[in-house]
């Protein structure tokens, strides 16, 4: 039998860095190892890091700092974000500058976010959003409301925008846009204006990463505006980790 490329001394894959926004809610963290799993076991051989810029530790730039210092020469980084706002302007080319100034060398590629790269909104993010709304709503339902955590930056939530009309396009339904924070209007009241409109059946479509108190308060708030479903956030749906894994193989071709 021919030798497996790793039995015959092929150089391992470089280490895939997950980067969570971090939450103080412990379902979060989990939600994110659960992805960094299913990443792994979708590409044996490539270790698979998760990490956070806030509450939970590690943060990337400690692991970085370990990697090199195991001797690995590179690394991918993958940002587990739905935009391109402040947190990967900002603080995630801080976290790795600061690994390269205080640790061993290290080459580090940081891939899109998961969100819309370059205007385009990539069709496994929209699979995973469909797969989350039929596991909390299998009938029909006739508007839709993609209810997203908020930003204050105009161009991030036109992403958010692109993805709530790709979403309604391939569903064939009217959508709108909801935030949980930082921009209007609420998921109640983007439900309010669909029923108002003549909506009898409204579902929200959670686009979230992972639970926590802005999907329990979207949650809450959809139902008693009279949401007749509001799905789960991705976390490790399968979409959703080979995405992470495309985001890595666009790194790499394109020698980022």
């Amino acid at each position: 039998m021919a030798a497996s490329p790793r039995a015959a001394g092929a150089v391992p894959a470089d280490p895939v860095v997950l980067v969570a926004h971090g939450s103080r809610d412990p379902r979060a963290a989990e939600a994110t190892r659960a992805l960094a799993r299913a990443v792994a076991d979708a590409r044996p051989g490539t270790p698979v890091h998760p990490s956070w810029l806030d509450h939970t530790e590690p943060g990337p730039t400690a692991v970085l700092r370990d990697l090199a210092a195991a001797g690995h020469a590179r690394a991918v980084l993958v940002p587990l974000l739905l935009t391109a706002a402040y947190h990967r302007r900002v603080d995630i080319p801080a976290a790795v500058a600061a690994a390269r100034e205080t640790g061993p060398p290290i080459a580090v590629r940081v891939a899109d976010v998961l969100g819309p790269a370059d205007g385009r909104v990539d069709g496994g993010l929209l699979a995973g959003l469909r797969r989350r709304l039929g596991e909390a709503e299998p009938g029909r339902f006739d508007a839709l409301v993609l209810a997203a955590a908020g930003t204050r930056d105009a161009r991030a939530r036109g992403s958010v925008g692109r993805v709530a009309v790709a979403l309604g396009a391939g569903l064939g339904v009217p959508t709108a846009v909801s935030y949980a924070s930082a921009a209007p209007p609420a998921v109640g009241a983007a439900v309010a204006r669909l029923r108002a409109r003549g909506a009898r059946r409204v579902a929200v479509s959670a686009y979230f990463l992972a639970p926590g108190l802005f999907h329990d308060a979207v949650t809450a708030a959809a139902r008693q505006a009279g949401a007749v479903a509001v799905s789960a956030p991705l976390t490790d749906a399968p979409e959703l980790a080979d995405l992470v894994l495309r985001r890595v193989d666009a790194l790499v071709r394109s020698g980022g």
